[in-house]
């Protein structure tokens, strides 16, 4: 079966990457408008779901760096 997923970028050997969408699809999702529009809501919010998580694991990452540069200077 076809599926559409979206995951978060893996940043390290073991980060698994979160995933936002997994979902089967067929044809006939594309079919009407509605159901294409409906697909593409899903897929939109996950894409955007996608890209906080990102945003949050950068801040993080340099919320822990920016302390260990300053005890390195």
């Amino acid at each position: 079966m076809p599926r559409v997923i979206v995951i978060t970028e893996h940043r390290s050997t073991g980060d698994q990457g979160a995933v936002l969408l997994d979902e089967q699809v067929h044809s006939i999702h594309l079919d009407t408008e509605h159901s294409a529009g409906q697909f593409i809501q899903r897929l939109g919010w996950a894409i955007s779901d996608a890209e906080e998580v990102e945003r949050s694991r950068a801040v993080s990452r340099a919320d822990v760096a920016a302390p260990e540069l300053a005890r390195a200077a």
